[in-house]
C-alpha cells in the first residue's frame, strides 16, 4: 500500500470500499483524488452559502456528499452530511461551522496528496 493510502487510512477514510468500486484501479482512483481535491464544488458551496441560496448550496452539498462518499473521503462525507441535513430542513444552522469544518478538512486531503 502506497505512503498516501497510509495516511487516507489513518484520517479515517475507507481506502478499500473505494478501491473495491474502482475494480481496485488504483492509479484511476489516484488520478480522482487529485481531481476532488480541486473540486470547485467546495468553493461554489460557499458562495451560495454566503448569498443565502438555501436550494443551491443545498444542491452543491449533496453532490459533494455523494463523491466524497463513493470516494471512501469518510471525513469530508461526514461534513457534508452535517451540511445537507440542515438545509434540507431550509435552515443555515450550523452551516456556516461544518462548511469551515469541510475546507480545513478537503486542505488535509491536499497536504496528503502533496
Amino acid at each position: 500500500m502506497n505512503d498516501v493510502f497510509k495516511q487516507m487510512k489513518e484520517w479515517k477514510c475507507d481506502v478499500e470500499g473505494a478501491l473495491e468500486r474502482f475494480l481496485d484501479d488504483e492509479e484511476m482512483y489516484m488520478d480522482f483524488l487529485h481531481q476532488i481535491a480541486e473540486e470547485e464544488a467546495i468553493v461554489k458551496l460557499g458562495k451560495a452559502i454566503d448569498a443565502g441560496d438555501i436550494q443551491l448550496a443545498f444542491d452543491y452539498a449533496h453532490t459533494l456528499k455523494g463523491v466524497h462518499g463513493n470516494m471512501g473521503l469518510t471525513p469530508l462525507y461526514l461534513l457534508d452530511i452535517e451540511i445537507v441535513e440542515p438545509l434540507r430542513e431550509g435552515t443555515f444552522e450550523t452551516v456556516k461551522e461544518n462548511y469551515q469544518k469541510l475546507v480545513a478538512e478537503n486542505e488535509k486531503l491536499k497536504e496528503i496528496l502533496r
